[in-house]
């Protein structure tokens, strides 16, 4: 039980990855906040991360790109619990236009989700985790190889690399360690909607797709003192689907 007496906020958890995460985390012991904007679904799913085995589970409303909501869902939580080890920023918001037709408006609202939603939650876990502490962020392989019409979250999800990268040096002397995964084509909903894919522009071998459990494991190695020595690390999930295309 790598988790037993530790405290978890993941955002995003009503859904996909992000629940497939609270879930494991809980079963190992984790006392989970569940973070995420649609409170109805986080409700049904705490009670999903309860049937897993996580001895406690508080839903947060939280609109991570309002620095306001992420600073309330850590006191919250510190309030509740007592303490903050594991912070996995999830959450994420993608839209599919051509460059053209976008605006900024769009790229302001993808940035706010999916890069300044980590960026709040590490500042938070900075100023009030102990040594020990662990982030984990969820980023993209679209943040190395990517494909028409979702160049906002391609760029966003290579920024939270290049945060989470700047966030591990600053986090070092803190004794917080802060990594990143890139997962590939994963069976959530975000992926079958995606109109490219509905479209045929990118193509999916079902050898390709991950379950959101591959996802949560490798993210729940990263928040355990089972990666203790890895800091700063950017660490692909896909399958190998990269190294064949």
């Amino acid at each position: 039980m790598r988790f037993t007496d530790k405290v978890a906020i993941v955002t995003g958890a009503a859904s996909g990855i992000g629940l497939a995460t609270a879930k494991r985390l809980g079963s190992e012991g984790a006392r989970v906040v569940i973070a995420d904007l649609n409170e109805q679904n986080a409700q049904a799913a705490a009670e999903q991360v309860k049937a897993a085995g996580a001895p406690e589970v508080m839903v947060s409303a939280c609109d991570v790109s309002r620095e306001d909501n992420v600073n309330e869902t850590v006191s919250e939580a510190i309030k509740r619990f007592g303490r903050l080890d594991v912070i996995v920023n999830n959450a994420g918001l993608m839209i599919f236009k051509p460059i053209v037709e976008q605006t900024g408006d769009d790229w302001l609202k993808i940035l706010n989700v999916d890069l300044l939603g980590a960026f709040y939650f590490i500042k938070q876990a900075f100023k009030i985790m102990k040594p020990g502490g662990a982030i984990v962020n969820v980023s993209s392989i679209h943040a190395e190889e990517t494909e028409p019409l979702v160049s906002s979250y391609a760029a966003a999800k290579s920024a939270l690399l290049s945060l989470t990268r700047s966030a591990a040096l600053e986090g070092t002397p803190l004794g917080i360690r802060v990594n990143a995964i890139l997962p590939g084509a994963v069976d959530t909903p975000m992926l079958w909607q995606n109109p490219n894919v509905k479209s045929g522009i990118e193509k999916i071998d079902p050898a390709d797709v991950g379950k959101p459990e591959d996802i949560a494991a490798t993210i729940a190695y990263l928040a355990s003192d089972d990666a203790a020595f890895v800091q700063g690390a950017s660490l692909r999930v896909d399958g190998g689907r990269l190294d064949r295309l």
